[in-house]
């Protein structure tokens, strides 16, 4: 999952962390390079000491070298064995020697040593005091790693507030739009740079995407007003026909099946138009319908979908469901789910039960996969098993429905038996 952190608290972040790293690595490179040097002016310096000494001694043996912060000893080979054992095999140069004293207190020193002409000079160094100063040195690099990264920390909130300016402006101007639901002119309101860029190029989408919007609301329009003219000619024309004294008793079952497909034609462009406006809510114009009457409708005009199956179909309210919605959109839901109930079912039943605010529609069919259940409502999406034909729009429809008006539908296995419940929860 992305990150869901605002743009300048990520950019704050990355200031205080290059403060902190930059600082960091100042501090680190400071110790080293101190360290080396200090160690090779040491070194350098008490090796020369020791030489010039000990070529002083044998220029002058009736003199004595000695230095105020030196330590100094010169010896014969044959008096070499009164001086600490540990120095006594050392070659000439430059020795770091660490030791623990009778007290048991570590020591910490460079011994220089030269050998020349029977002489031999050791010069020792205490460098406790550089030990000091280097701890004092790591104590105020820390202190300037502390302070530099609160102000790079600084840095980034003043400079995080003036480079998104624009960009929270922007942010905030879409924000508005969202919620008047009407979009203006965004680029007027910035300079011609990279933001200014990116509101261009949100108004170019803007307006070909209203135009889009109103090309296919006008098509709706259209297409609905054009439909509902014959719908009306054919219900206008079954009405007459049914009025005949001489119908015969299967002509007159045809045109109620004429009738009814006529008036669910009607219900589906008028819930299709709702589903084009593309509403929050879904208007109501003050219907109230009630769930068990729309249920027993839309299993009478789904019986001749049976086609002989040895299929029951079985509506039991057990308490009385109003909505606060168009008995058309109620019914092109159920036509659905009760469509698809007796379309997947070979044999057993399709049980329609109302009641505490829901309608659930069950059937005893093949069922479906509990991980199957929400994406069955997926556009292009269909089920499986016995008569699984169609385009998979059905229950996309149905869900977009629900959700204009605030509705729960869902699906899911049967589990006493198989088959599916398929179920809508009214709010």
């Amino acid at each position: 999952m992305q990150s869901r952190r605002k743009l300048r608290f990520r950019l704050i972040v990355s200031f205080a962390l290059f403060g902190f790293g930059l600082s960091a690595l100042f501090a680190v490179a400071a110790l080293y390079v101190r360290a080396k040097v200090e160690n090779q002016l040491i070194n350098d310096s008490l090796q020369n000491d020791t030489d010039q000494a000990v070529d002083q001694i044998i220029a002058h043996p009736d003199q004595q070298a000695h230095s105020e912060l030196l330590e100094a000893w010169f010896k014969s080979d044959r008096t070499i064995y009164k001086m600490p054992l540990a120095w006594q095999d050392l070659g000439t140069g430059v020795h770091d020697i660490q030791e623990t004293d009778t007290s048991g207190k570590a020591r910490h020193y460079k011994l220089a040593v030269r050998r020349k002409n029977g002489i031999i000079g050791f010069t020792r160094y205490d460098i406790s005091r550089e030990d000091l100063g280097k701890r004092q040195l790591i104590t105020s690099l820390i202190g300037a790693v502390i302070i530099f990264s609160l102000l790079s920390l600084g840095i980034g909130l003043w400079l995080s507030r003036k480079v998104l300016k624009p960009v929270t402006e922007l942010a905030h101007r879409l924000r508005g739009f969202r919620k008047a639901g009407k979009a203006e002119p965004l680029a007027v309101h910035f300079a011609d740079d990279e933001v200014g860029e990116l509101a261009h190029a949100l108004d170019e989408y803007s307006e070909r995407l209203t135009a889009m919007v109103e090309r296919d609301r006008e098509f709706n329009s259209d297409v609905s007003h054009e439909l509902r003219t014959p719908l009306a000619v054919i219900a206008s024309t079954t009405e007459l026909l049914q009025g005949s004294p001489d119908l015969s008793e299967k002509i007159s079952e045809r045109l109620k099946r004429i009738e009814r497909a006529s008036r669910q034609a009607t219900e589906l462009i008028e819930a299709l138009l709702l589903l084009s406006r593309a509403e929050r809510r879904g208007p109501t114009r003050g219907e109230t319908t009630e769930v068990g009457k729309v249920a027993s409708d839309v299993i009478e005009s789904q019986r001749p979908q049976m086609r002989g199956k040895p299929i029951e179909i079985e509506l039991i309210v057990n308490a009385p469901v109003t909505v606060n919605a168009p008995a058309s959109v109620l019914s092109v839901a159920l036509t659905n789910l009760i469509g698809n109930a007796i379309k997947y079912t070979l044999e057993g039943s399709v049980r329609v039960e109302v009641g505490k605010g829901r309608i659930e529609v069950i059937d005893t069919g093949p069922g479906i996969k509990p991980e199957d259940a929400e994406r069955l409502f997926q556009r292009g999406v269909r089920g499986e098993g016995a008569g699984g034909s169609g385009a998979g729009l059905g229950l996309a429809i149905v869900r977009r429905l629900c959700e204009l008006y605030g509705w729960d539908v869902s699906m899911r296995p049967r589990s006493d038996a198989n088959g599916a419940i398929a179920c809508i929860v009214f709010k």
